[in-house]
């Protein structure tokens, strides 16, 4: 192995490993608790060393949120070849979110720089959008599909965030996704109609 790639796979793993940190300490502790001087502590390196990995804990953030849509990407894809890919595509949303909820705030909630529903979007962004679309796509009767897998995914994206600020009534939370999918699989008029 040259010198050149061993710093290259030696700089990914510290971008990992502070990443890996920030994801930590963010379920712990929420995304205040997340530092540089932290996470420096936490991962035993300078400041100083990651500054010269990302510009700064909303960097990170980022770097975090991206890989999480990666993971996101992956479960929401898997479901999309279920014999009811709506109803599967539903529940792995909400249970990544349960699983993960301060890497959903980072992915959903809380300011970002990343740029969603643009061509500039990091691939693993386009993927998560790309699974909730293709379980979608039976049902829009292949018109609409970009608009209806928006509103399908922000139907998703309302009941996780109303539910989890305990908005909605406890004991309804899958009857409510089973109206969603129920309503979106009855064929929801696209734009077109």
């Amino acid at each position: 192995m040259t010198q050149q790639l061993r710093r290259e796979r030696d700089r990914a793993e510290r971008e990992r490993r502070i990443v890996a940190a920030a994801r930590e300490l963010a379920e712990a502790e929420g995304w205040d608790a997340v530092t540089t001087r932290r996470l420096a502590a936490k991962i035993e390196y300078s400041q100083p060393v990651l500054y010269s990995h990302f510009s700064g804990k909303g960097a990170i953030m980022a770097a975090a949120a991206v890989e999480g849509c990666a993971e996101l990407a992956e479960r929401l894809g898997a479901a999309a070849f279920d014999p009811s890919p709506l109803a599967a595509v539903a529940e792995a949303y909400v249970a990544f979110a349960d699983a993960n909820p301060a890497l959903y705030d980072a992915i959903f909630t809380l300011a970002t720089e990343l740029p969603f529903a643009t061509a500039e979007a990091p691939p693993a962004l386009k993927n998560a959008f790309g699974a909730i679309a293709a379980a979608v796509a039976p049902v829009a009767g292949g018109d609409g599909v970009g608009i209806l897998a928006e509103t399908f995914w922000a139907a998703l994206h309302g009941l996780v965030t109303l539910d989890r600020g305990r908005r909605l009534s406890p004991g309804y939370r899958a009857e409510r996704l089973a109206i969603l999918v129920a309503r979106f699989g009855d064929g929801v008029p696209g734009p077109a109609d």
